[in-house]
Parts: C-alpha cells; sequence; structure tokens
C-alpha cells in the first residue's frame, strides 16, 4: 500500500471519533495510530495542579438529540458529532422553544454549516446545528424534547508520546492536538501527518532527538510541560503540526523570534519548493495553538507550523464543512514532504564558532588583512572581502550557520560561503 492511500485510511477510520479534551475518543484515537508507530500512552488525572491549570474531570458522551412535538429527531449527535457542545452536561427534559434557542449556535453568515462549540471549563450544554436547520425546525412557541447522555468522572487527560533517539541528545519537540471531533483539516490533518512523520523518522539515523506528542490542544499542552519541565527546558526547536491538508496555498506561521534559524531553514524549503512569493508567512502573535504555550516565558522554545489553509484562514474553519471533502490525503502528503525536507536540513545543518571568541581575531596573524592600513576611502560603500569577514566574525556566536548569517547579514550566500571556507581553512573558525 502506497503512503497516500494509507493516509486516506486512517483519515477515514478516526474522522467519525469523539474527541474533546479528555474521554474515550482520544484513547480510542491514540490506540489507532499505535498501529502505525509505537506511542506510549499515558494519563495526567482529573483534579491534578498544572502550573496555573486543573486537570478537568473527563468527559464522555454516549448520544444526544432533539426531538420535535412529534417525537422525529431534528437534531442527532450520531449523524454527527458536532451536533453537541463539546463539555456539555447531561440533560433529558421538556423545554419551549423560546428558552432551547438559549441553547443553540449556529453561523447565519454560513447557513448550511453547523458550527463546532466548546464550554470546558463552564457547567452549561447545548446543542449546534446549521442556521437553516434553526430556521427550519425551531419555533418560540413549540415544545421539545432534548436530550444528552454524557457523564463527568474522576478520571484522566491522555496523551501519546514517541521519542526517537538520535546520535545527540539535543531535542527536536514535534507537537500535534487530539481535542476535535469530526474536523478534518482542523486538526485530523495534524495528528494523523504527524504518526506518519514520526513512522518516517524511525527509519532514519538520525543526528538529533526527536520528542512527537500528542496532546490535547492548551490543557494538554500544559500538563505535559508541568510533567516534564526540565527536558522541555532543554528542546532546541520545535513544530506544532496543524491545519495540514486543505486545498490552499502552502504557508508557515513563524516562530516567536523571527530570527531563530528554524524560520529561515523553513522559508528556504518553501521558496526552492514554490518560488519566492509563492507562500503564506505568518508572523507570530499570542493566538493560534500550543505554540503559546511552548513558546510561554519559562520555556520560550522556537517553533513553527508548516500549513495548507491554516486555522483561521478558510471559511470552513471550525464547521461541518471542515470535512473529508475539504481535505485529501495527496495534500496531507505534500505538507509532509515539506516536513522532512525541513528536517533534513536541520539534520544537515552545519553551525560554526570561532576558535577565539574573546575581542578581535588578529587576521593579519592569519594573513587576512592588508599589510598597510588606513586606506579605507570615505564614501566608499563597496562590500569588500574583508567588510564580510569582519561582519561574520562579529556575528559568529556558535549558534549559527551559514544560513542563519546570510539571513542576519543581508550578504550573498556565495559571499558568505567563501569567507567561511577561508577562515576554516585558517583555523580562525571550526564546526561545532
Amino acid at each position: 500500500m502506497d503512503r497516500v492511500q494509507n493516509i486516506e485510511n486512517y483519515l477515514q477510520q478516526l474522522f467519525p471519533i469523539c474527541r474533546s479534551i479528555t474521554g474515550e475518543g482520544n484513547r480510542e484515537t491514540l490506540r489507532i495510530l499505535s498501529e502505525l508507530i509505537p506511542l506510549k500512552i499515558g494519563e495526567y488525572p482529573s483534579g491534578q495542579k498544572v502550573f496555573d491549570w486543573i486537570v478537568p474531570q473527563e468527559w464522555n458522551i454516549q448520544d444526544a438529540w432533539i426531538k420535535n412535538a412529534q417525537g422525529e429527531k431534528i437534531i442527532d449527535f450520531k449523524k454527527t458529532n458536532l451536533h453537541v457542545v463539546s463539555y456539555s452536561e447531561p440533560v433529558c427534559k421538556k423545554i419551549k422553544g423560546v428558552e432551547l434557542a438559549k441553547h443553540l449556535h449556529y453561523l447565519e453568515n454560513y447557513p448550511q454549516a453547523i458550527p463546532y462549540r466548546t464550554s470546558y471549563y463552564k457547567k452549561d450544554w447545548g446543542f449546534c446545528l446549521s442556521f437553516a436547520d434553526y430556521k427550519k425546525f425551531i419555533d418560540a412557541d413549540e415544545e421539545y424534547e432534548v436530550c444528552i447522555e454524557a457523564e463527568f468522572k474522576n478520571g484522566g487527560l491522555t496523551y501519546g508520546e514517541w521519542l526517537i533517539k538520535g546520535k545527540k541528545p539535543q531535542e527536536i519537540l514535534i507537537s500535534t492536538y487530539i481535542c476535535h471531533p469530526s474536523l478534518a483539516n482542523d486538526n485530523l490533518s495534524g495528528l494523523v501527518l504527524t504518526a506518519f512523520l514520526a513512522d518516517e523518522l524511525s527509519k532514519k539515523k538520525c543526528n538529533y532527538s526527536y520528542r512527537f506528542i500528542w496532546i490535547p490542544e492548551t490543557i494538554g499542552a500544559v500538563a505535559y510541560l508541568a510533567h516534564n519541565e526540565t527536558i522541555m527546558k532543554k528542546i532546541a526547536a520545535g513544530f506544532v503540526v496543524t491545519t495540514a491538508g486543505g486545498p490552499g496555498m502552502m504557508g508557515y506561521k513563524q516562530s516567536w523570534d523571527a530570527d531563530h534559524y528554524l524560520n529561515q531553514i523553513v522559508a528556504e524549503v518553501l521558496s526552492d519548493e514554490y518560488g519566492a512569493g509563492q507562500y503564506k508567512i505568518y508572523p507570530f502573535d499570542g493566538h493560534g495553538s500550543d505554540e503559546r504555550q511552548y513558546s510561554s516565558p519559562g520555556f520560550r522554545i522556537n517553533t513553527v507550523s508548516v500549513t495548507k489553509d491554516k486555522y483561521y484562514d478558510y471559511p470552513q474553519y471550525h464547521t461541518s464543512q471542515d470535512d473529508l471533502n475539504f481535505v485529501s490525503a495527496e495534500n496531507i502528503e505534500q505538507t509532509l514532504k515539506i516536513y522532512l525536507k525541513v528536517i533534513d536540513k536541520i539534520e544537515n545543518r552545519e553551525v560554526y564558532r570561532r576558535v577565539e571568541p574573546h575581542g578581535e581575531v588578529m587576521l593579519s596573524r592569519h594573513g587576512l588583512y592588508p599589510e598597510s592600513g588606513g586606506a579605507q576611502i570615505p564614501g566608499n560603500m563597496r562590500m569588500t572581502e574583508l567588510d564580510v569577514i569582519l561582519k561574520v566574525l562579529f556575528v559568529m556566536d556558535g549558534s549559527m550557520s551559514v544560513t542563519d548569517m546570510v539571513y542576519r547579514l543581508g550578504i550573498e550566500e556565495k559571499l558568505v560561503s567563501s569567507v567561511i571556507h577561508k577562515l576554516e581553512k585558517c583555523g580562525v573558525i571550526e564546526k561545532t
């Protein structure tokens, strides 16, 4: 079976599952993924304090519906799990339409779509439906029967992880979230892509180690950080894999430090693949996914997301129309290939440092300085080799590759590479 068909099979299996921030849907999802990769499945118990958060009670839902006065189901959870507000309290009663309307969610500007809504940290209940069905079925004076068969219990928050060890102890984080129900791009595409990315890297001899995690968004990332604080503070860089399978333009969300080498590598790969300007760049901001947790002041992990129809950017986002007709296995594989090329560049990234980092290098001792000094001509802006040498040596702090220096200095790569070669040959710099 080829990879595209295998991705398609997992999309079909996983799409119908009702996932949330806790519950059996998440466990079932991770069990299915463990058929592909040997991930470890763990739990954080309800009620546990994790930094400023508390792991909530576990929520599981069996069924939900609304019946009209004739006893006909006009809303049915078993037709789509998006019909119920995630974390709804159990309820079973008769209610007038005017009161029921207070518990209904719809989109007037997108009348055929069912919205996705949650109520994780406020006890409430609700249903979601299309605005077309709201107008068709809901009458203020009619009596309805509503039922949500759900339970809260002291259970656990489920997560999956797999550490693929490389030659070096330094780790790259690859994180995705598993808390969304039947939404295909956000984020079924991400959790499937992450599993296939882990499978591909497990077949390679990697320099870095790769820490893969599948968690519920926000609370899952916070809990994982709290339980792995020492490890996570040593992460070199990472990715948050999300919205990776839509039909639109490829793009990437930058990490919190725009000058970080990971942003430059991703931009370089996307430029090579699609051409300059043929992909979207999203500057880092405080909205989004778990980059908010990983980049928080206590950790400051630079994480990038490579996307294909990024969250917020497409009208189907957080609605029933983000379905298996919107994403494709081919698009997910296309994004997967970008991730693999980015990781290949990380694996082969050559970083340089000065042998003597204190003060200025005595260039004349190494045959790199003019024999007579004081020949600078005012107003002469032509970049000389000496200028490049001085600029390169000034920024070379042991963390930068050639690509990083090109980006930072705004000097052509061939000039920087030529100077790097000369400096290394003279013994002024060395690869770390």
